[in-house]
């Protein structure tokens, strides 16, 4: 197979990341007989430093002619400490998800038992915790009208629906809920907002063509309870823009790290895979950020192209160098491995798994032999 990927390296620890996944999307490609050809767009700060725009029409162009897109992470201080900015690193991403229509975020949510010890929340509640969260993402409260009085005493933000915008979005989960659990929960607020009873309804009408899947309906201040105290109970979850930003963020704390959770931007036109973590400005250049966020987006990508063994390869990577403690500064300060290093690992365990056998209890890295 041959599949062209555009690549956003974007700003902070987004090159290094990605570029480990690079690295491991070059590995399957040897070991499985593909071709994946890169081309390379600017975004965010980056983008804004070197051409005045957070996305130059060069970027929107690239994406558009491949296949799918890898994405590190956008962001920088500068931006961030200066709300009278005009021009921000969030709009470039913003606007690539209108132009690429992006209308659905899946974010998975799962956790490894070597690291139950670094989340806050009890081991015993993370048992069996793999769900799905399904975020709507061009529409609502952050596409809305935005205003600002002149005397600047008072702001609005509107937050509006359609009926289309919700189906397309519903279906993709329900079709998602089937080849899993079938199970579905709409995570809304329709007890005060209308955009919320506009979902419920939409939603309601939706699930009569998918029977074999079981709905309910929890508002969104008791699913971020819920996320907490019992998380093994979800299987999909469906929930508009917002509302799918800020679970989706407080469900990453059941991994134990903000580095280990991959992410998926699908539409009409192609695919864009980035972990959730930001940019980390703090930690870039110094080869300590956790790739493994980025490495399994980059198996979410390649189950978007339907090469689910070649996916299922990558993850068996990831979990064989997390139960054996070659793990990132984030994961473990006082005994961890640089980006590239756990990179190599991944690759190591690729390479060394080609002809199906079991893998070596024994891993090589930069020419000496880890026991």
């Amino acid at each position: 197979m041959e599949k062209k990927i555009a690549v956003i390296l974007g700003d902070g620890i987004g090159p290094e990341v990605t570029q480990q996944s690079i690295k491991v999307l070059n590995a399957i490609g040897k070991r499985f007989g593909h071709s994946f050809e890169y081309s390379y767009g600017l975004m965010g700060a980056d983008a804004i430093d070197k051409t005045g725009s957070p996305l130059p029409d060069d970027t929107i162009a690239t994406c558009l002619a491949a296949d799918a897109i890898l994405f590190g992470a956008i962001g920088h201080p500068k931006y961030d400490n200066d709300p009278t900015a005009k021009v921000r690193p969030e709009q470039g991403l913003l606007k690539l998800r209108k132009e690429l229509q992006l209308f659905a975020n899946i974010r998975p949510i799962s956790t490894y038992h070597a690291l139950h010890h670094l989340s806050p929340i009890k081991s015993k509640q993370l048992k069996h915790v793999d769900f799905v969260i399904f975020r709507e993402l061009t529409g609502g409260i952050y596409f809305g009208k935005k205003e600002l009085s002149e005397d600047k005493n008072t702001a609005s933000d509107d937050c509006t629906y359609t009926a289309a915008e919700i189906e397309r979005v519903s279906h993709l989960a329900f079709q998602y809920a089937q080849k899993r659990k079938k199970k579905l929960t709409l995570v809304d607020k329709a007890n005060v907002l209308e955009t919320s009873r506009l979902w419920r309804r939409v939603v309601q009408e939706i699930a009569a063509q998918y029977s074999d899947v079981t709905v309910d309906y929890m508002f969104v201040d008791n699913a971020a309870m819920q996320i907490i105290i019992n998380p093994a109970q979800f299987d999909v979850v469906l929930t508009e823009n917002m509302f799918g930003d800020i679970i989706s963020d407080e469900a990453s704390v059941l991994s134990g790290s903000l580095g280990l959770l991959p992410s998926a931007s699908v539409g009409n036109k192609t695919a864009l895979f980035e972990p959730i973590h930001g940019s980390y400005p703090q930690a870039a250049g110094k080869d300590i950020a956790n790739p493994l966020g980025s490495v399994l987006s980059s198996a979410m990508m390649l189950d978007h192209f339907g090469l689910t063994a070649e996916a299922k390869a990558v993850r068996d990577a990831v979990a064989w160098t997390l139960s054996h403690g070659f793990v990132t500064k984030d994961i473990d300060p006082i005994n961890n491995y640089a980006t590239t290093a756990v990179g190599d690992l991944i690759i190591d365990h690729i390479e060394r798994n080609a002809d199906g056998e079991r893998r070596s209890n024994n891993a090589s890295l930069n020419q000496s032999t880890i026991i």
